[in-house]
């Protein structure tokens, strides 16, 4: 029978190329999960190290029955692997998010050195290679040594589970077909159980199947109730029990509809949710259980019922607590951002185990192909990698669409977005470019142009620093307040467009993205509503807590860190699921509001003060100062933002301005140096992504329309102070 023995401990690590032939006595000790960037991945700069390095360990010959197999299991190995047992390389795997397994049997003594090769350095055929967040080296997830007899269930293949479960509900008769497959490696029957229903099978080319009914079947239905039932096939072979597998999984029904959106169980179930990444500070990705569900604790207090697991495989460990707690969820691979012709097989790996290993998870309701791989334009290549991924999604899945995240400079008509079954748009207008009513007027557009297309809203968010605090929130300030003025714009277009399948806001939390250098953090993408060590929920989480938690009356005064206030007015925001909120200043009541999610109050102060907002029993309360100058902490390189910032300088109307367009300045070959080199300054500030979208012909036609102005102002703090007066000047030098 099989056993399953942690090889989590004792390793020895050195950033090297040539596997050791003893082991070493001068590598560092570790313990797995580990990465080797968990401290330069996240400072900023770009420049965390990639390479090669290497994983030593020493272990005992496990005891093996007669004939029996010893299997290494590595969980997660980014980004490429060797694996090397007493000086005999046995397996190779390309891609750092999904598990593999090697037969290590022969090549066993009675002591073992095992050495694994992982290189996470740049290559042109694994993805990914350029994206907005830090490629963590490492063995990051768990390694496992697994013993069977001579007959067991499979292991090796695309990291299978070796048994599969594909539910068919029909929710007239209340019932499910549940269809149970196995793969093995020798025996001669399996016994399959499902609900105290036992059926034997005969096996014909290592494989066996079997069909059950369930009556009254029991759905799995999000968070109403994320019932689940199990799987268990045991391996005979001359009678005897030899190997015994089980898996979990849910019956439910799906469909998506491009008026109504996501169909749970036949009725409509609108999915609005969050993305996540998977590293934290301090650990990079080489996190345990503990912290998933963490994860998982403060996604469910908000009251998200999806999350997008990108950009990648997660860890099974957190797609089993999807499972468990009712979340629906978009699995996707790394296929991102910039399209690799050499990539193509790699794409298809990594889609191929995606879908071995997590097909049983009920949570699952699509397969991701790629997101934004567009922005360098769309080629013939790119085209047929996206048609043979979608079919290769179709032949392993026949229950479960297939979907994309398109950059928000992908045409509407583009033949990409025909790939899929349904799609989904990054948009970040109102943050990057443009403005927020840009995201209805986008929605608007598209639907009525292809109201039989299903869509949805796969990304949108807005950085927030919380040092950053202001009375006058501006894009691009990175204030906590623009952030939440931001939300509450989105949150009201979402409720205008019921027909979007899904939402996903970006991000749950701050992460690592190490080309990043703004919003006055080095390596940090701060769009997460938490922060990136999940300590701090900033204002904006509870704004999506009042409109999605349904079940946890609460209130939540905003701007509990902007203590320090100049002006004689102040405004202060309430957030609540309650349907009144009353606010107290000093203990006297100043107003009572009714409404929906967001209570302003507007508050004359002269001191210090207690403001508390409540409601019934429910209280929540901050303390406010009357300054007579703003603290210069609040804000971005310690300068106070002004209204009209560039009413100052004197334009003349026959030379060039910022207040040109850019297409204009870069049509003229001396203000087109100008711009260009600003622009080029302020993308290498922006990550690798930034870089690459450069090169994209819909967004540079979207920059031309814009004004120089414009686009300084959203630069933020990758503006020098008086930048853009400095850049005016030069500009206001040359006629036109």
């Amino acid at each position: 029978m099989r056993k399953e023995i942690s090889m989590n401990q004792g390793w020895l690590f050195a950033k090297t190329t040539e596997p050791p032939k003893t082991l070493p006595t001068d590598w560092e000790a570790v313990d797995l999960p580990h990465t080797w960037n968990a401290v330069d991945g996240q400072d900023g700069g770009n420049d965390y190290w990639r390479g090669t390095a290497i994983y030593c360990k020493a272990f005992p010959k496990p005891e093996l029955e007669a004939g029996g197999k010893a299997f290494l299991e590595i969980n997660g190995a980014s980004n490429i692997a060797d694996v090397y047992v007493n000086g005999t390389k046995l397996g190779h795997h390309e891609g750092g998010y999904s598990t593999f397994r090697l037969d290590i049997t022969s090549s066993l003594a009675e002591e073992n050195l095992l050495c694994i090769s992982v290189d996470n350095g740049v290559n042109d055929y694994v993805y990914p290679q350029k994206a907005d967040f830090t490629f963590y080296g490492g063995l990051y997830r768990n390694v496992n040594l697994i013993t069977t007899g001579g007959a067991h269930f499979e292991l090796e293949k695309d990291g299978t589970p070796g048994i599969r479960v594909t539910p068919c509900v029909n929710l007239v008769k209340k019932s499910a077909d549940i269809l149970v497959e196995t793969w093995q490696q020798g025996g001669d029957a399996v016994v399959i159980t499902v609900d105290q229903q036992s059926q034997e099978q005969e096996i014909a080319d290592n494989h066996a199947e079997t069909l059950f009914t369930l009556d009254q079947v029991h759905l799995w239905d999000g968070l109403n109730d994320p019932f689940l039932y199990t799987a268990t096939a045991r391996l005979y072979s001359g009678g005897v029990e030899v190997d015994c597998i089980s898996t979990r999984f849910g019956c439910r029904s799906i469909e998506f509809n491009p008026e109504r959106g996501f169909q749970l169980n036949g009725r409509t179930y609108p999915l609005r949710g969050v993305s996540r990444h998977q590293d934290r500070q301090g650990l990079g990705n080489a996190i345990s259980i503990r912290e998933h569900r963490e994860d998982m604790d403060i996604i469910r207090e908000m009251g998200a019922n999806t999350i997008r697991l990108a950009h990648y495989q997660h860890a099974q460990e957190f797609y089993d607590l999807c499972d468990e707690y009712g979340i629906v969820v978009w699995a996707e691979i790394p296929y991102i951002t910039e399209h690799m012709p050499n990539g193509r097989q790699n794409t298809l790996d990594q889609m191929r185990e995606l879908i071995t290993q997590c097909y049983n998870h009920p949570s699952i309701v699509c397969w991701g192909l790629s997101n934004e791989v567009a922005v360098h334009g769309v080629t013939e290549d790119l085209m047929e990698n996206h048609v043979l991924l979608n079919d290769l999604c179709h032949a392993m899945d026949k229950t479960r669409p297939t979907t994309m995240a398109h950059a928000f400079m992908l045409e509407h008509d583009s033949p990409l977005i025909r790939i899929p079954d349904i799609g989904s748009y990054n948009l970040y207008f109102g943050w990057y470019l443009g403005n927020l009513e840009q995201n209805d007027s986008f929605f608007d557009d598209y639907h009525a142009k292809y109201p039989q297309r299903v869509m949805g809203f796969s990304e949108y968010g807005a950085d927030a620093n919380i040092r950053f605090q202001t009375a006058h929130p501006e894009q691009g300030d990175y204030s906590e307040q623009f952030q939440c003025k931001y939300h509450e714009y989105i949150l009201e277009c979402i409720d205008r467009h019921p027909w979007m399948w899904a939402t996903h806001l970006w991000n749950t939390f701050d992460f690592a993205a190490d080309g990043r250098d703004e919003g006055g953090a080095h390596g940090l993408n701060q769009k997460g509503i938490v922060s990136f060590d999940r300590k701090t929920k900033k204002d904006a989480f509870y704004l999506y807590k009042a409109a999605w938690n349904k079940t946890q009356p609460f209130v939540h005064l905003c701007g509990g860190r902007y203590v320090y206030r100049p002006e004689e007015i102040t405004e202060v925001t309430v957030y609540s699921n309650c349907d009144a909120v009353s606010l107290y200043m000093d203990g006297k009541l100043l107003e009572t509001k009714q409404g929906k999610r967001v209570f302003v109050f507007r508050v004359p102060i002269t001191g210090a003060h207690t403001i508390e907002a409540r409601s019934g029993e429910l209280c929540d309360a901050i303390v406010i100062r009357k300054v007579d100058t703003p603290n210069l902490d609040y804000y971005m390189g310690n300068k106070v933002p002004v209204t009209n910032w560039f009413d100052e300088a004197n334009f003349k109307t026959d030379s060039f301005s910022i207040r040109d367009s850019f297409g204009t300045l870069m049509a003229h070959p001396e203000a087109g140096k100008i711009a260009g080199s600003v622009m080029k300054a302020l993308r290498a500030k922006r990550g690798e992504v930034a870089q690459s979208a450069s090169n994209n012909a819909n967004l540079q036609n979207m920059l031309a329309g814009m004004s120089f102005e414009a686009i300084l102002k959203k630069a933020g703090d990758s503006l020098p102070p008086d930048g853009a007066k400095q850049i005016n000047e030069k500009l206001q030098q040359i006629k036109k």
